[in-house]
């Protein structure tokens, strides 16, 4: 495909399936479509390397994702493997490993998401996507008659746009087959892709579902977390570590706080809150995390001395905020569809398993026969996410909406942390780890109640 622009009018691109952001959830999709033989076009507003706002901790179900697509996971290529959860609160320290359990691999990853992104978009790019990156999309393009989406319309980032806003490099296209370089400046025409189907993998905000009608639920859950780096000499730690209890002076706040060590010689650490508290918008949170980490040992290096980056923070879209995940050709996967688990905060492996399955059912509506057996087809991808997730994110908006009361907070942390197994059986819960049948009566607890919660 050739990136340069001829020197007035649109330009047309076409492809059988347009994917907006090359996030996660974008690139995962990407990768599938592209194995399964369609020709996909792959738009990301950034230039790699970029980085984003996240724990950058990853649980068994984003490593069964990574090795499904072949990524290599030795640290030398960047990843720092660990054991499982260490868990803090009620004055108690535990430490769980990840169950041991048939679907799932038996361990966890860190890696900071600047390499963690490029890392899955050159595999879609290997696996035959055309990834076009400095290209912000700027709307999509409708059919006058039917109202549905026939691609969409972009135009090359500015410059000083293109590292995501996280401080990535400034270079447009770089590395990978496959990579076409945008040209930049506000003399470059719009440009017009065309696509049989749009895939809106564009995050929290999503500009493209919010052109199509789909704007944020109020009924679901949001988090925001905070995050930056510190150089530390736990950054070799082989557990995640979860700080259970967050103060605002007298006040427990609905969140937790982390300590991910990153491998490289700096720490991941963090906080997350949920709006199920009535302080959730009325909080410096950096204020917040220097407090927090103001009460650790020193010789742990996070002060202010030792941090590397800028504090920064994110939106957490939790427990489908935003439906219906399929309208007039448009799909909605991770973020902009709001997949985060809210037990969690997770949102790289259900952005990750959302690329797949969204995938898998645009190839089969692509694979032939008529236009009205491929939307009947594309109709069944809200289903889909409904059965693999609805039960089990309407208990996870039940749960937050609980640990909004401080005292439930509070009675919760004292009484699991001195009881292990309940411990064993609320990180099953909360990571969403358990055996699809069978399994042990922590597996088929967990699997009924989300089978019975009813799938909103």
């Amino acid at each position: 495909m050739n990136s340069q622009a001829p020197p007035a009018g649109p330009v047309a691109d076409e492809a059988d399936v347009i994917v907006v952001g090359a996030g996660p959830a974008g690139s995962s999709t990407a990768f599938h479509l592209a194995r399964a033989g369609l020709d996909v076009l792959l738009l990301e507003k950034a230039s790699f390397p970029r980085d984003k706002v996240c724990g950058d901790g990853l649980t068994p179900r984003a490593v069964k994702q990574l090795t499904g697509m072949g990524i290599s996971l030795g640290e030398q290529d960047g990843w720092l493997r660990n054991k499982g959860l260490r868990i803090i609160g009620a004055g108690a320290r535990l430490e769980l490993d990840w169950p041991e359990l048939s679907c799932w691999p038996g361990f966890g990853l860190v890696r900071t998401r600047r390499g963690f992104d490029e890392t899955v978009a050159r595999a879609a790019q290997r696996a035959g996507a055309r990834l076009l990156e400095g290209m912000t999309v700027t709307g999509p393009v409708l059919d006058e008659r039917t109202g549905r989406i026939t691609g969409v319309t972009a135009r090359p980032t500015a410059p000083a746009a293109r590292d995501g806003g996280q401080g990535g490099t400034e270079r447009a296209g770089a590395g990978g087959p496959g990579a076409a370089a945008a040209p930049a400046g506000e003399q470059d025409p719009e440009r017009i892709f065309r696509g049989r189907l749009v895939v809106a993998a564009d995050g929290n905000s999503s500009r493209l579902a919010l052109a199509m009608g789909l704007p944020k639920r109020d009924d679901r859950p949001l988090g925001v977390a905070v995050r930056t780096y510190y150089t530390s000499p736990r950054h070799d730690d082989d557990y995640l570590e979860s700080w259970l209890e967050l103060w605002d002076n007298d006040r427990l706040l609905p969140g937790y706080g982390w300590i991910f060590g990153v491998g490289d010689g700096t720490s991941n650490v963090g906080l997350g809150l949920l709006n199920t508290s009535a302080a959730f918008g009325n909080i410096d949170y950096r204020a917040l995390l220097r407090r927090w980490l103001a009460g650790m040992p020193r010789e742990w290096g996070l002060g202010e001395e030792n941090r590397t980056e800028p504090v920064r923070g994110a939106a957490l879209p939790m427990g489908f905020n935003r439906t219906p995940h399929y309208v007039r050709g448009l799909l909605l996967a991770g973020d902009s569809g709001g997949m985060v688990n809210p037990f969690n905060g997770e949102g790289i492996a259900y952005a990750m398993e959302t690329g797949e399955t969204a995938a898998r059912v645009i190839a089969d509506a692509l694979a032939g026969g008529s236009d009205a057996r491929a939307e009947q087809l594309m109709h069944t991808y809200p289903q889909l996410l409904k059965d693999a997730y609805g039960g089990y994110y309407t208990l996870g908006r039940k749960f937050v909406g609980s640990i909004g009361h401080p005292w439930v907070m509070r009675t919760a942390t004292r009484l699991g942390m001195p009881r292990p197994v309940l411990m064993r059986f609320t990180m099953k819960l909360l990571a969403n780890l358990t055996e699809p049948r069978g399994g042990d009566a922590a597996d088929r607890i967990i699997n009924a109640l989300s089978k019975i919660a009813p799938a909103a």
